[in-house]
């Protein structure tokens, strides 16, 4: 049991991550300590120092505006907000550091949540919206549609995304290549791959570059030290990895199950091996054109 890297305070079991992962895993647990003690930060100044021009919004009202609200309120919901998601990052970063990544999920759930709860609790304290009896003024209903659309919207697109990046990479076998579906998926034609290989390990993952990360889960353009550039469709807990080297870049996928993967990649190297040609079986009255994973 141990750690390679000893900038990481927290001792990492060598069967929960891997040497190559180290690195990373120690930095997206200072990540998410630091912003947790950011959040904190703000909860304090907002609350227990009056820093009230931290509040947006409230610090771009006129004073006759600013008058009509109940700001010691706002300040301690605000800094209720704060403490609470500042907790859970840190509660996150914590886990990241003994290699356990499922708390991430959770934690971007509840953040969506009571952001949409303070947005909804922060209008009792602004009497310019709500009346003294807390119903809200003439036209004050126009007011708030076009901000809560944007965060709504905002948390749609979001769950959306976290979806499809969770979901497993689906790869289909075709006559002019290999087609990885979804999002910055496409087709690579035989000719222009040329190696395909199976590893037990990712390359060392620098920065993602135009991609999505979820999880264990990773789709989308990342740099690595030593492949430079590559295309990944994988979940990191479930090793082998296909690699896929083209004219361009190199591709990394793989399937949830590791039985599945490499079926996968005897299948993709039958077909290379083979020129890509194809003889359709026929079920019935079917032909199978295509074998999809």
């Amino acid at each position: 049991m141990g750690l390679e890297n000893r900038d990481c305070l927290i001792l990492i079991p060598e069967k929960t991550v891997s040497s190559i992962e180290t690195v990373e895993v120690c930095s997206h647990m200072w990540i998410f300590i630091i912003i947790g003690l950011i959040f904190i930060g703000i909860g304090l100044a907002v609350h227990v120092f009056k820093m009230h021009f931290l509040i947006a919004g409230y610090n771009t009202m006129s004073e006759e505006k600013k008058a009509k609200v109940d700001v010691e309120g706002l300040g301690r919901l605000m800094g209720l907000y704060s403490y609470v998601n500042g907790a859970v990052l840190i509660i996150v970063g914590i886990l990241f550091g003994f290699g356990i990544k499922q708390g991430l999920t959770p934690a971007i759930i509840f953040f969506a949540i009571s952001t949409v709860y303070l947005m909804a609790k922060a209008q009792k304290y602004d009497g310019n919206i709500v009346d003294e009896k807390g119903k809200l003024r003439k036209g004050a209903r126009k007011q708030k549609v076009l901000p809560v659309s944007i965060v709504v919207v905002s948390f749609i697109f979001v769950g959306v995304l976290m979806f499809i990046t969770s979901q497993s990479t689906k790869v289909t076998i075709l006559d002019e290549g290999v087609k990885i579906h979804g999002m910055y998926g496409e087709v690579y034609a035989w000719d222009s791959i040329k190696t395909i290989e199976l590893k037990e390990e990712l390359p060392t993952i620098e920065r993602r570059t135009n991609g999505a990360a979820v999880g264990a889960n990773l789709k989308g353009y990342f740099r690595t030290s030593e492949l430079g550039k590559v295309k990944l469709f994988v979940n990191k807990d479930h090793p082998p990895f296909i690699y896929i080297e083209t004219e361009e870049r190199t591709v990394i996928f793989n399937r949830k199950d590791s039985r599945e993967t490499k079926e996968l990649f005897e299948e993709i190297l039958q077909r290379k091996e083979s020129g890509g040609n194809y003889t359709p079986v026929i079920e019935g009255d079917t032909m199978v054109p295509a074998i999809i994973r």
